[in-house]
């Protein structure tokens, strides 16, 4: 029979429980984990500079921003170019840029930093301090390198400076300039005050320490603490905020950003501008040379072919043509009437009329042939009545002959006249002729050379129109962002969080003991709980606390955790004996690994608990290599070697009653033995035990450990049970292959493994009988270790 009790194997909750029990066993050393970290976050917070967030929401425009597509803006109309949109992750990094912050480091001055010092911690003094530097003339490293000046406030009027190796420099007054070859000239001004008194000079009065740093620093530090992001991917709303330890100077410093970020933007649109003026005036200085020579081409040609307008002059030359037409056409009839008139003349010998109305009017034939006919109708009416020899008769007919004669020589001299003036008018018309035939050469020509002059002139135009235009751009260049939010800060700080911190310090204040206690326990290869040997899966009977009286043995009246914990093992144990042979004594071995696991006190202390129960109870001492019994019971030194190496001994010779039980015998190990493992061989062993076993009621052996000899092997055959004693915080967990081994080769009869010494916290006594001893406080706290 190898397993006659319940198993104890308990379900994962009891598991979960124990080993949430090892870490609740030390809750003092929780307590004041928590209470020590709790008081360092409380130290950390009230000495720690805190620091703020400001924000500033922007909208970025959308226009053109940049490159040559915005140089050439002026032409967009020509339909060539186009603008492109301001690309927003562009815009980020320019905020980001280190530029920018540079630029804002240096025109805000924020690399100067005036600090109050206190006793225990100094404050940043930005915007509070009583007075600021101004620096006249900066030397040429003044950006280069850190630096740093103290002032000593000594009065309303006077302070004390010292250098950077904090010697003094002397006295100086508010005011006054300050020569300095490190930092160049400057002045220390003093703020104006309502009330100068005394009380007001003690708030003034004090060393202030003045940080020079350097550009190169102060932008980094200002840039790592910057962050811009987009509120929206679908918008172009930017929120910038900066972080820092004065909230007012994270405001300043982001509205002087977001200026100098417009400023930069409005210089970029101004230059291109300007660029764009100046590309406009030279173009205007070339097409105004050009535009002047075309110019002087027309007005060379106009003199050269004595033009002044083309197209007029050409209708007026057909119009005189026309009528230089018509005035030879009118002198050649009117030389053909002179002609016929000739003739007539000549024909009519006699005093007929002359015809009046055909001769031109304008001429003295016309008068004379009037007066011609005039002459001849008043002397033919003088000849109705008188005759021919009418002296009035006779003397117009001498006048009619000599009209006559005049007639004649008159239209002679007008058709010379006429025949000069058909001359002349052919001739002014052969001209006109000749220039109507040039006029399409000349209009090719004029057109080639005015169509210069137009392209120029426009061209001319649009340059000047377009040189306004960028003027007016250039005189009202919009900033390239509007400011949606102003910035500004909230009233509590972002850095260090007083419920992050407290939080941190209570995780910490749990994590600390309890990493402490698990590394503890991953590092132990120590046994340590019953389910380090419950995996062994051998029947587990219990676990003894530790007992500081563990040379004293157990009496009726016992109330400790010990006590109780081996009274409920001898009640286990009868689970496995119940199937010994009734009149036959229960043996039960003891037996260990190792040596001082306290099998032996188990044994003596098991023996004493089952004669207090009224069983006549024999204990035994087989250790005869390393007896122990003689140190929780005095017993004479003669025993169990001593009766098996002798031939005439009788066995109740060697068996000791213990005092104050009455069925509590004894029979001690005696001398050791040179040959031990030859003594239990004896038949005599066997016989020994077959008589003890009709005598008594139980048998407890208290054996050699198994490790380290055969001893108990040798006499394993005597026993109904085997009680295998471990020792926690004693024996490595590697060694609990032996136990395993010895079960699963069933070697040791209703082999169970039993616990020795563990915690004593583990409560057993139920709470009543165990004896307390009362201890001050601050004992009772630090009475158990994390590492014992």
């Amino acid at each position: 029979m190898q397993n006659n009790i319940p198993n104890h194997t308990e379900d994962n909750s009891l598991h979960l429980r124990d080993q949430l029990f090892k870490y609740l066993i030390h809750w003092k050393w929780f307590l004041l984990s928590l209470l020590a970290f709790l008081i360092l976050a409380k130290l950390y917070l009230r000495y720690s500079v805190p620091e703020y967030i400001a924000q500033t929401t922007i909208l970025i425009k959308d226009e053109d921003s940049g490159g040559i597509a915005s140089e050439l803006s002026a032409f967009k109309d020509l339909g060539l170019l186009s603008g492109a949109k301001n690309d927003i992750d562009d815009e980020i990094e320019i905020l980001k840029s280190r530029t920018l912050a540079e630029k804002t480091v240096k025109a805000g001055e924020f690399n100067i930093s005036y600090i109050s010092e206190g006793r225990i911690k100094s404050s940043d003094a930005y915007g509070t301090s009583f007075f600021n530097i101004d620096f006249k003339r900066k030397n040429e490293d003044f950006y280069a390198k850190d630096t740093i000046i103290n002032i000593n406030v000594l009065s309303f009027q006077k302070f004390e400076l010292f250098n950077q190796e904090n010697n003094s420099l002397g006295v100086y007054k508010f005011g006054q300039l300050i020569k300095s070859k490190v930092l160049g000239e400057y002045v220390v001004n003093r703020k104006a005050l309502l009330v100068e008194d005394d009380k007001a000079l003690e708030e003034v009065k004090g060393k202030t320490i003045v940080r020079l740093s350097s550009l190169k620093n102060a932008t980094d530090s200002f840039r790592s603490r910057i962050n811009v992001v987009p509120l929206n991917k679908l918008t172009n709303v930017l929120e910038i905020s900066c972080i820092d330890q004065v909230s007012e100077r994270a405001i300043d410093f982001l509205n002087l950003l977001v200026t100098i970020y417009n400023n930069d933007a409005i210089t970029d649109k101004n230059m291109i501008s300007e660029k764009t003026a100046q590309f406009i005036n030279e173009r205007l200085g070339i097409i105004t040379k050009e535009l002047d020579g075309v110019e002087k081409d027309v007005e060379s040609y106009k003199k050269n072919n004595k033009i002044t307008d083309l197209p007029t002059e050409a209708e007026l030359y057909l119009q005189n043509a026309s009528e230089f037409k018509k005035s030879s056409l009118a002198v050649e009839t009117q030389s053909r009437i002179v002609d016929m008139m000739i003739d007539f003349m000549h024909t009519n010998k006699g005093s007929d009329i002359i015809p009046a109305n055909i001769v031109p009017e304008d001429n003295a034939s016309a008068a004379l042939i009037a007066d011609y006919n005039g002459l001849v109708v008043e002397r033919d009416r003088i000849l109705k009545s008188s005759t021919t020899e009418n002296p009035i008769v006779v003397r117009m007919n001498d006048k009619i002959k000599a009209l006559q004669s005049s007639i004649g020589e008159s239209l002679k001299r007008l058709k010379s006249t006429l025949a000069v003036k058909s001359t002349d008018v052919n001739r002014q018309s052969n001209i006109l002729g000749g220039r109507i035939s040039q006029i399409p050469k000349l209009e090719r020509e004029y057109r080639g050379i005015f169509r210069q002059q137009q392209i120029k002139e426009e061209l001319y135009l649009y340059l000047f129109k377009k040189r306004e235009e960028t003027a007016i751009t250039l005189a009202g260049t919009a900033p390239i962002s509007k400011v949606v939010d102003s910035a500004y800060s909230s009233d509590a700080p972002v850095s260090p969080k007083k419920s992050l911190f407290y939080m941190i310090a209570f995780i910490m204040g749990i994590f600390v003991p309890a990493a402490v206690i698990y590394l503890r326990n991953l590092l132990d290869t120590k046994v340590k709980t019953r389910y380090d040997v419950e995996r062994l899966g051998i029947p587990f009977i219990g676990d003894v606390p530790h007992s500081d009286s563990h040379n004293e043995i157990i009496q009726s009246n016992s109330r400790t955790s010990s006590a109780e914990a081996i009274r409920i093992i001898r009640t286990n144990l009868e689970f496995i004996l119940n199937s010994v042979e009734k009149n036959r004594a229960k043996t039960i071995f003891m037996t260990s690994t190792l040596p001082k696991e306290g099998k032996t006190f188990i044994a003596v202390n098991l023996a004493a608990t089952i004669a207090i129960s009224g069983k006549k109870v024999l204990l035994i001492g087989m250790d005869i290599r390393n007896p122990k019994l003689d140190e929780y019971i005095k017993l004479p030194s003669r025993g169990l070697t001593n009766y098996l190496s002798s031939s005439d001994a009788v066995l109740k010779d060697f068996i000791v009653r213990q005092k104050d039980y009455e069925h509590f015998d004894i029979l001690p190990a005696g001398v050791i033995p040179p040959n031990p493992a030859e003594l239990l061989m004896s038949q005599k062993v066997e016989a020994m035990f077959e008589q003890f076993k009709t005598e008594y009621d139980y048998i407890v052996v208290d054996t050699a450990p198994v490790s380290l000899v055969t001893d108990t092997l040798l006499i394993s055959k005597n026993a109904d049970t085997f009680i295998y004693v471990v020792r926690a915080n004693y024996l490595e967990k590697a060694l609990l292959k032996t136990p395993e081994v010895l079960y699963r080769e069933q070697k040791l009869p209703n082999m169970c493994v039993l616990l020795n010494d563990t915690d004593t916290i583990n409560g057993y006594g139920y709470g009543y009988g165990q004896e307390v001893v009362k201890k001050p406080w601050y004992k009772k706290i630090f009475s158990f270790s994390f590492f014992g």
